[in-house]
C-alpha cells in the first residue's frame, strides 16, 4: 500500500535507484553555424509520476542479485538499448527535495562516453530521444544538475587521454581531435593554434598513417603515446567550466562544483 500524504512520503525510507549520463560526440546540428561540435545525450521520457512526461535520464531500481554496476547496465539497456564498454560511477545524489514530494530517492549515477558508432545514429526509438547537452529540455527531478556535473567532470579531465578516445577511438586525426575538444568545451577552438599546441605538447604520437576525413586530402593518424615522454609542462587548450544551476543541492556536491 502506497504512502498517501507528503509529511508520510518525506519521513519514508528512501528509495535507492540508478540513473546513466551516457555522453556521445554527435553530429553539429544547429551549432555547425556557430563552428564549434556538440556532446549529445539520450533522455528518456518519463511515463509516471512524478514528472510524468517530463525527459529524464536513463535509470532504475537497484535489482537483486545484481551489482550496481550491473544494475545500471541493466537500466540502461531496458530504457536506450545502449550497451557501452565502460560505465564509471560518478556520484550518490540523495537531496531530501530531489524528489519533488515522492518517495525520498537516492540515486547512484553512473556515466559513460561513447563513440557516435554505438548510439545507432542517434535515431529516436520510443520514448527516449537524444538531444544536445547545451540544449537540454525540461528536465525531471534534479537531473539538470546532475548532467552538469557529469559535463564539469568530463571538462576537468579532459586532459586524459581516456576521455578523448573513449569519444574518437583510439587513433585519430588531429580535426577529430579539435571535434572532441570543441564538443567537451563547448567553445569554438581555433584548428590552427589547437594543431600547434596538441603537437608542440608531445602527448601524441604519429603512427605512420593517413585516413581520409570527409573529402579532405588524407591526414595524418595520430594515437596518445604512453612512454612518459610527453611535455608536462606545456598547457593544453583551456577548459571552461559551467554555470551553477539554481537550487538546493548536495553541500558535498556543492564544494565540488566550481563557483
Amino acid at each position: 500500500m502506497g504512502i498517501g500524504n507528503v509529511s508520510e512520503r518525506r519521513l519514508a525510507q528512501p528509495q535507492i535507484g540508478v540513473s546513466v549520463v551516457i555522453l556521445a560526440l554527435g553530429p553539429h546540428g544547429d551549432s555547425e553555424a556557430s563552428g564549434h561540435s556538440r556532446l549529445w545525450l539520450p533522455l528518456v521520457r518519463r511515463v509516471k509520476q512524478p514528472f510524468m512526461g517530463a525527459w529524464a535520464l536513463p535509470g532504475g531500481d537497484l535489482r537483486v542479485g545484481h551489482s550496481l554496476e550491473e544494475s545500471a547496465f541493466k537500466a540502461l539497456e531496458s530504457t536506450t538499448e545502449l550497451h557501452p564498454k565502460y560505465l564509471e560511477q560518478l556520484y550518490t545524489f540523495g537531496d531530501p527535495a530531489r524528489s519533488s514530494g515522492g518517495l525520498p530517492m537516492v540515486s547512484i549515477v553512473y556515466w559513460a562516453l561513447v563513440g557516435e558508432a554505438e548510439t545507432k545514429d542517434f535515431a529516436e526509438v520510443d520514448n527516449v530521444r537524444w538531444f544536445p547537452a547545451d540544449e537540454l529540455p525540461d528536465l525531471a527531478f534534479d537531473h539538470r544538475r546532475i548532467i552538469e556535473y557529469a559535463l564539469w567532470r568530463s571538462r576537468s579531465k579532459l586532459e586524459y587521454p581516456d576521455i578523448a578516445t573513449k569519444l574518437v577511438g583510439e587513433e585519430f586525426t588531429l580535426s577529430q581531435l579539435h571535434d572532441v575538444y570543441e564538443a567537451v568545451t563547448g567553445q569554438p577552438l581555433d584548428l590552427a593554434n589547437f594543431r600547434r599546441k596538441m603537437l608542440a605538447s608531445g602527448h601524441l604520437e604519429d603512427t605512420g598513417r593517413k585516413r581520409h576525413v570527409g573529402r579532405s586530402r588524407p591526414a595524418t593518424v595520430y594515437r596518445y603515446r604512453h612512454d612518459g615522454t610527453a611535455n608536462e609542462d606545456f598547457p593544453l587548450p583551456a577548459v571552461v567550466n559551467p554555470p551553477r544551476s539554481a537550487g538546493r543541492s548536495d553541500d558535498a556536491l556543492s564544494a565540488l562544483m566550481p563557483s
